[in-house]
């Protein structure tokens, strides 16, 4: 009678487990940008690279990156450098996503999908595919 009840339990926990967030290290991984502040990303070419201790970022236009600890479910970058081009209608977003990287984020990952978010930005990041 009890194995009746487990089972059912464990195909629960199960189900739960894979939905949960994480705050696994992301090391090593390549993001598209889904939408930034809530806003698809004004261009295609957008991404997020995160190595073992470095972050880059390019919105289309300008790359910047920069050293990267990450610490207790927290983005943590050295000072972001950064060209500096013109670009018109991408440079909101290049604003908002080195002011969103600078600001120590919190992030989660949950599937195929990163959450990065601060008291004034947020951003949603799909993973590549090699």
């Amino acid at each position: 009678m009890t194995y009746r009840l487990i089972l059912p339990a464990l195909v629960l926990l199960a189900a739960c487990s894979a939905t949960t967030p994480s705050v696994a290290d992301p090391g090593g991984s390549k993001w598209t940008f889904v939408a930034i502040d809530g806003q698809p990303p004004v261009s295609s070419k957008s991404s997020l690279t995160i190595e073992e201790d470095r972050i880059g970022a390019n919105l289309g236009c300008n790359g910047m990156g920069g050293d990267l600890k990450i610490e207790q479910g927290r983005l943590i970058t050295g000072p972001l450098i950064s060209t500096m081009m013109f670009c018109d209608g991408v440079m909101d977003q290049e604003k908002a996503v080195a002011d969103l990287l600078e600001a120590k984020p919190r992030f989660f990952i949950e599937g195929d999908r990163l959450f990065i978010h601060s008291d004034k930005h947020k951003a949603e990041l799909v993973r590549k595919k090699d």
